[in-house]
């Protein structure tokens, strides 16, 4: 795989793709090209570069979309690969990376959870699992959300009684939580069941998860009836317990597919510009969830564009299953099914059903993503009408594209953080959320007017320097915002006014709102503060005051999120961090051995340097940091 960035000497964009022509090779590749401020524009990839760069360098001929981008080209960057598979694969990855906006781009592109039964330990631990699988153990998904995950734990836990504790509690417990008392653990950590019937119980909730319920089902059938016989009364009524619970679990499916196994179920509506995906996940032949989608893409881009786009991206960091069902044959079929496999070792199928099971799934998945697409379209109408009233509200230039909501959060000066969300045409864009740790330590503890001159400062100063790159002037910037509303009064107002000012940004640069509670706080009566303007209030049953205030709160709750974690995080440090020379592992293994750091604190010397990974000299430090003196 080679790299060339050529040089952009010619002035238009058709000069610039000729001038690139004469030095590419016909070899497989991706290219890339630049608009101002070394925006990427688009990522594309081609069979022959030469032959498909060609094609740009023609004069006519072009959608508008493409003629629009050729314009705005002032640099190409090339990437040679060996072959088109690896070119497919390449593009996916840069997409997401860079997100160009003439591509078609999956936006809300999210990992999902896995149901991991770890086998590190000697008795397995079942938990909800997201990330890079380094673990040990079987783990099953994806499911489609953590809800759906944590329905099925707490129906497995049921079932099969598998611990969800830490490993460090598991260590030091002397008798059977409450977990085992309500008959949701079967207690291994205090020996009330032995280890080899505990694993045997994580066996059997791996092969429910596999997709064996039913022979499962027959297998505790046939224990309870010989428990029954046997006048073991009280586990044949942990059997039939176990049955049950099974049962529920496999009830509650939304879908049960006859014959399909494994499969991810895709359905792509389309209304007024804008496309909807709808995804089910079928595993063990149950469905494990259904997610929603609505990628990005240009009017004239057709169904089975936009599908291949996606399905390469939904898949260039999840591994696809053996089978997967589309309503509308993607662009370059075989390509994409020779790159997933490629990505995962094995046989991909994709496939567009037309009679069948299969096709009645496929069905159920249109619906679905048409009364998603029909929602979407409608709360983007309501949301038009609100910005609209927004613009009147403040006396906007036009509707807002970008509002931006700033508040702070603390107790007492400990722990603060401000906080910015951002809202738009679609609603709340949390991708462009922020959290800003205060690092000023000269504040006085409390003062939220110098928390939000800090909040602005870096925020605003950000804004410049991303200008001064680009070499745009700030109000060209796509991140910048067309309303700053701010939670507080004139107080707050005047502190942002000064911070700007430093900047060189004055009032008439940014259209600034602060929003004050009512008297009591009583919400519908808030009063608003804009410079250089007098105070108004808003009619208590005004639409756009309930957006407003929803905006606000919303605000409020990404800050005090973000200041709780970070209490949190302070409350569970552990003395142990302090120590130089304990890392992760010696940390466990201190902890296995003494229960926590007090126990750490309260043992001997000797017993210390017992612990395995501790030497003597380590156990003296270790030792000496809670006997100081």
């Amino acid at each position: 795989m080679t790299d060339s960035m050529d040089r952009p000497v010619p002035e238009r964009g058709v000069d610039v793709i000729s001038d690139n022509l004469s030095r590419l090779p016909p070899r497989p590749g991706v290219y890339r090209m630049y608009g101002a401020g070394e925006e990427v524009l688009y990522v594309g990839k081609a069979r022959n570069l030469k032959n498909r760069v060609s094609n740009y360098a023609r004069m006519g001929g072009h959608t508008q979309r493409i003629a629009r981008m050729i314009s705005l080209t002032t640099a190409m960057e090339f990437v040679v690969t060996e072959t088109e598979t690896e070119a497919l694969l390449l593009e996916a990855n840069l997409i997401k990376r860079f997100k160009p906006r003439f591509n078609i781009l999956l936006r809300d592109d999210k990992s999902f959870p896995y149901i991991l039964i770890r086998r590190d330990h000697e008795a397995p631990q079942i938990l909800k699992y997201r990330g890079e699988k380094r673990d040990r153990g079987d783990y099953f998904g994806p499911f489609a959300s953590a809800g759906a995950v944590m329905r099925t734990l707490d129906t497995l836990q049921k079932a099969f009684l598998l611990r969800t504790c830490e490993d460090s509690v598991y260590s030091v417990r002397s008798r059977p939580c409450m977990l085992h008392q309500i008959k949701r653990c079967a207690a291994p950590c205090t020996g009330e069941i032995s280890i080899e019937d505990y694993q045997s119980l994580a066996d059997q909730a791996a092969d429910f998860l596999r997709g064996k319920s039913l022979d499962l089902q027959k297998q505790l059938a046939e224990e309870m009836d010989t428990a029954s016989e046997a006048m073991e009364f009280e586990r044949a009524a942990r059997l039939r317990d176990r049955i049950r619970a099974i049962s529920i679990v496999r009830a509650s499916q939304d879908i049960n597919p006859e014959g399909i196994e494994e499969a991810d179920v895709f359905a792509l509506a389309r209304d007024g510009g804008v496309s909807c995906v709808q995804v089910f996940f079928i595993r063990a032949g149950q469905n494990w969830g259904t997610s929603v989608h609505f990628p990005r893409h240009e009017a004239d881009q057709s169904d089975a564009e936009i599908l291949s786009a996606f399905l390469v991206q939904f898949y260039d960091t999840r591994p696809p299953p053996r089978l997967i069902l589309v309503n509308e044959t993607p662009d370059q079929l075989d390509l994409i099914q020779d790159a997933l496999e490629l990505r995962t070792s094995r046989k991909v199928e994709i496939r567009t059903p037309q009679r069948g099971g299969k096709k009645d799934l496929l069905a159920q998945a249109e619906r679905n993503a048409r009364e998603a697409l029909a929602r979407k379209l409608a709360e983007a109408a309501s949301q038009q009408r609100l910005l609209a009233e927004v613009q009147t509200a403040f006396d906007l230039p036009a509707e807002p594209c970008r509002i931006e909501v700033y508040d702070n959060s603390h107790i007492q000066g400990a722990n603060a953080v401000g906080g910015m969300v951002v809202a738009g045409p679609e609603g709340f864009d949390k991708s462009q959320y922020r959290k800003f740790n205060i690092k000023d330590e000269e504040l006085e503890p409390g003062d939220d007017y110098g928390m939000m001159r800090e909040v602005m400062r870096r925020r605003f100063t950000r804004l410049l320097k991303e200008a001064e790159e680009a070499e745009k002037s700030i109000a060209e910037l796509e991140t910048y915002p067309d309303l700053v509303l701010i939670d507080g009064g004139q107080g707050q107002l005047s502190a942002v006014l000064e911070t700007l000012a430093e900047l060189g940004l004055g009032p008439g640069d940014l259209n600034l709102v602060a929003i004050a509670k009512g008297p009591d706080r009583n919400a519908g009566r808030e009063t608003f503060f804009r410079p250089g303007r007098a105070s108004f209030q808003m009619p208590p049953n005004a639409p756009v005051l309930y957006y407003l205030q929803r905006l606000r709160d919303e605000a409020h709750r990404w800050a005090i999120g973000a200041h709780r974690a970070k209490r949190s995080a302070d409350i569970k440090k552990n003395p142990l961090d302090e120590i130089e020379g304990i890392g992760p592992s010696r940390k466990k293994a201190l902890l296995h051995r003494f229960g926590s750091a007090r126990g750490v604190s309260r043992a001997k010397l000797s017993d210390i340097a017992e612990v395995e990974g501790i030497s003597a000299a380590l156990a003296e430090r270790i030792y000496g940091h809670f006997h100081s003196g």
